[in-house]
């Protein structure tokens, strides 16, 4: 419902300095169509790109009336992510200001505005839009591993926990591919790549025994044509060692994937979780490899066995130097190539996928 061109403002209340605004920073780096203002009230005035490091020239603003000053806008866009998934109360008044504007309205929030009385209740002109997108498709069937028929590469990203930078890291590689002239379609699986893409299934919001199959058909209607040499880049969700976490293996089953990408955090030791939860260790990177990689290798018809052929390594909090040691710590603990796409481009990146891809093995060698 989101066209790539229309004009949209971000609801940013509060989350352009931290993860729960992972969404709209997403958008802000990657959305390819017009952003003409942020609202974020704790930082407006605030240069965008000294506080977020995206360099991207659009204003941050305290409300709605001061967003639609910076032009005419199409679509207002929640841009946070926050835990529950409600809509923060603090945000509503812009949200109704919107929709009185005449602003269509894209949401990933597990509430649905759409259903809100208050938002339902006001009139609508003509073309004008709420997007729940968190739901599940209709006409859903449990997955059948038909994936593994497809000619086309598949890439899943893979994560040593949540919110490490699997979607910025397919979409890296999605650009660099394309630079390279090649076929390279994008699965979002989350809310920002969703907004993004335009295409994809918002996991979190299926029942569980139809996770894989929602994974399965997403991942066939992005490659419809594709060919050998074409690269499906599914986004990651969660993490396998993450206790509170159980997308994983519906990406793995529904994707039948042909090559696995690991994403982690520089110097992260343990999983995020809540407040006052028990610490919950992420397993060494080779440990974490081989469980991803055996996985992979259950389900599916063809007999192969995925490896992970890189990582993505976000060093997003480190300077540059600490941040090239890390990154030749992983590279000497695993004897992967290791890359940080965001800070570095995708093209190093692409090169270690693409030298391995499709190179799987069977599982009869393990």
């Amino acid at each position: 419902m989101l066209r790539p061109d229309a004009p949209v403002v971000l609801l940013q209340h509060g989350g352009l300095d931290n993860l729960s605004g992972k969404t709209g920073l997403a958008m802000l780096r990657y959305r390819s169509g017009p952003i003409v203002a942020v609202i974020d009230p704790a930082h407006a005035g605030a240069d965008l790109a000294a506080l977020t490091g995206i360099p991207r020239p659009v204003p941050v603003v305290a409300d709605l009336a001061a967003a639609l000053a910076h032009g005419p806008a199409a679509v207002a866009v929640v841009g946070l992510a926050p835990s529950g998934g409600r809509l923060p109360e603090e945000m509503r008044a812009d949200v109704r200001l919107a929709l009185e504007a005449g602003l269509s309205l894209a949401s990933g929030l597990h509430s649905r505005l759409a259903e809100d009385p208050e938002f339902a209740a006001l009139p609508r002109a003509s073309g004008q839009w709420i997007w729940d997108l968190r739901q599940e498709p209709p006409g859903l069937a449990v997955a059948a591993a038909r994936a593994a028929a497809l000619p086309c590469r598949r890439l899943l990203a893979v994560g040593s926990d949540m919110a490490v930078g699997k979607m910025s890291t397919c979409l890296e590689l999605a650009a660099a591919a394309r630079r390279r002239g090649l076929d390279a379609r994008f699965v979002g699986t989350g809310q920002a790549g969703i907004l993004i893409s335009g295409q994809g299934v918002a996991l979190d919001a299926v029942r569980v025994d139809y996770a894989a199959g929602a994974v399965e058909a997403a991942v066939l209607q992005a490659a419809q044509g594709a060919g050998p040499e074409a690269l499906v880049l599914v986004e990651g969700q969660g993490s396998l060692a993450h206790p509170g976490s159980t997308a994983t293996l519906p990406l793995l089953r529904g994707s039948q994937p042909t090559d696995l990408l690991l994403v982690h955090r520089a110097g992260q030791s343990h999983v995020r979780t809540r407040p006052g939860a028990v610490p919950v260790a992420i397993p060494p990177l080779p440990e974490l490899i081989a469980a991803c990689e055996a996985l992979a290798a259950l389900g599916r018809p063809d007999g192969l066995r995925p490896r992970v052929r890189a990582i993505a390594l976000n060093t997003a909090l480190l300077e540059a130097e600490p941040a090239a040691a890390a990154t030749q710590a992983v590279a000497d603990a695993t004897g992967l190539a290791v890359v940080d796409p965001v800070r570095q481009g995708g093209e190093a990146l692409l090169a270690a996928v693409l030298a391995g891809a499709g190179a799987a093995l069977p599982d009869t060698a393990f």
